[in-house]
């Protein structure tokens, strides 16, 4: 990747990271909700999930380059139906649990969460296709890349994480709001998927 490539390549990382997506939303969800340690046990489930698809985005990258576009709509859909179950999910949890408290999401849950993220995986496969394979011959400059970007939305992530925690208590008497807005959210991530 040219050096002038660089600043767009982390702005792309950065707005990619911090906009609202399923894990941003799922974190900032259970921090509301559960509080932060609670959602540091399912950030940490995010963050390896998030590195495990940036890492299978490396191979498949360089292997299907030429194939990729093709299958970028199949995705958008299968990513949209699963935003609106997660939406549907959201919406379904206001309703609470008739024996008390449900147990805080943790490591499996956000593990679970990044592995089936759709915009996980097009902002992984995307940043290699568009900024590293029309540069780069070889195999070590994506991997290179596919190592840097678990740092980008698991740091983001964060930011979610710590502004529910901060939340928490402010929200608190409002969950069924605050799930109808979350779900909303996600909702509007699956509409934006397929426009």
């Amino acid at each position: 990747m040219p050096i002038t490539l660089i600043p767009p390549f982390l702005l792309y990382c950065y707005v990619g990271a911090i906009t609202p997506g399923p894990a941003n939303l799922c974190i900032l969800s259970t921090a509301l909700r559960y509080g932060r340690a609670a959602a540091l046990r399912q950030w940490r489930g995010l963050l390896a999930g998030f590195f495990l698809v940036s890492m299978a985005s490396v191979p498949a990258a360089w292997f299907l380059s030429a194939i990729l576009n093709q299958y970028a709509g199949l995705l958008s859909w299968v990513g949209a139906a699963y935003l609106l179950w997660m939406s549907w999910h959201t919406l379904r949890s206001s309703a609470g649990p008739e024996d008390g408290v449900p147990e805080a999401p943790g490591f499996w849950s956000g593990l679970l969460v990044n592995l089936t993220n759709v915009k996980v995986m097009l902002f992984c496969l995307m940043a290699l296709v568009s900024f590293v394979l029309p540069y780069a011959s070889s195999f070590w400059p994506l991997l290179t890349v596919g190592l840097f970007l678990p740092f980008t939305g698991p740091l983001a992530n964060l930011v979610w994480l710590f502004a529910g925690a901060a939340l928490q208590r402010l929200f608190e008497g409002h969950r069924k709001a605050v799930d109808r807005v979350c779900a909303a959210s996600l909702a509007l991530c699956a509409v934006s998927l397929l426009l």
